[in-house]
């Protein structure tokens, strides 16, 4: 008869037969957590009294406007109001008197915006590609070109709007006196009073000053890029739109993207160049300019308030789509 012995398994078997260097890698391990955790402990504590300031300055207006959107408080006694709830974003009254989703000056200003947005910033885009590009290569009187550029974005909104309106002047401005010399027109319109040239003379005016904003972050963009590449891709025998294609496109696309989220969302706030421009008339209000009317105009700080909140939640929208999209492409390059 066999006889069936058993063997008995010591209790720190396991942990004997488990690799030796295992316990040092979990302490490596751990404290390498712990190490991130400290840091990340002590960004917070450094980031916090900047938090608390913006919060400070910008988040108690912002809830004070939205507050004030919920009640029919008016600018000349704002401490009198009592809530109307949605009313000021979607009532229509028989007296004339509109809530702002109901209003059709709310979306014909909504119209002006994003046309002007669009148009500006897609204008600037290609001119700043263009200008970047040039600054980019080596010439004689290069920092003197990178100097000029910057003069334009220099100027306060106020004096370019001015200074724009002279020039878009239909007597004698220098645009109509150009225009008629090259042989373009043989009149002179009125560039700001006549609704089908205001809004051009506010985007044209808007691309002068702010298309070196743009220049200047793909500037930055390009000459991160190793001139290593360019040699390579001549070598391989791409040509010149390929190497933009293949090398400079992708690489800048980072900044670009960035650029483009803050020049759009300037864009979608602008009311000082066109209530300087154009007085802010019918044909070239903006979002901030309507939210503006109501309240100074018109006295009305609920509705004003309650268009603010919707300027607000606009902007903030096309920010984050913007900042969706990038992800998306970056998970897509991954």
């Amino acid at each position: 008869m066999k006889r069936y012995t058993q063997t008995l398994i010591p209790p720190n078997a396991a942990a004997a037969a488990a690799p030796q260097g295992a316990a040092p890698a979990r302490k490596k391990l751990r404290k390498k957590l712990n190490h991130q955790k400290r840091r990340s402990l002590i960004a917070w504590w450094l980031v916090t009294p900047a938090l608390a300031l913006l919060a400070l300055v910008a988040g108690w207006p912002l809830l004070r406007t939205l507050f004030f959107s919920f009640t029919d408080a008016r600018l000349d006694a704002p401490q009198d109001y009592s809530f109307v709830g949605l009313d000021n974003y979607f009532s229509s009254t028989a007296d004339g008197s509109y809530g702002v989703l109901a209003d059709p000056l709310w979306w014909h200003a909504v119209m002006n915006t994003f046309w002007f947005s669009t148009v500006s910033v897609s204008c600037e885009l290609v001119l700043g590609m263009l200008l970047a590009l040039l600054m980019n290569q080596k010439f004689r009187g290069q920092a003197l070109v990178r100097t000029a550029v910057l003069v334009p974005w220099a100027i306060p909104t106020i004096v370019t709007a001015k200074m724009w309106g002279w020039m878009f002047h239909d007597q004698y401005g220098v645009v109509n006196d150009l225009l008629n010399k090259f042989g373009i027109i043989d009149a002179h319109p009125a560039w700001l009073a006549e609704p089908s040239l205001s809004m051009w003379a506010v985007v044209i005016t808007d691309v002068w000053k702010t298309t070196p904003f743009m220049a200047l972050m793909l500037l930055a963009a390009l000459q991160l890029i190793p001139g290593d590449l360019y040699e390579a891709a001549r070598v391989d025998g791409a040509n010149a739109w390929q190497r933009f294609r293949r090398i400079t496109l992708p690489l800048i696309m980072p900044a670009m993207i960035v650029a483009l989220i803050f020049r759009i969302m300037d864009a979608m706030r602008v009311f000082d160049l066109i209530y300087v421009l154009t007085s802010n008339s019918e044909a070239t209000q903006s979002m901030s300019s309507y939210a503006r009317d109501q309240i100074m105009s018109y006295q009305e700080m609920g509705t004003g308030s309650a268009a603010s909140v919707l300027v607000f939640m606009l902007v903030a929208g096309v920010a984050a789509c913007f900042l969706y999209v990038s992800r998306l492409n970056d998970k897509e390059e991954k």
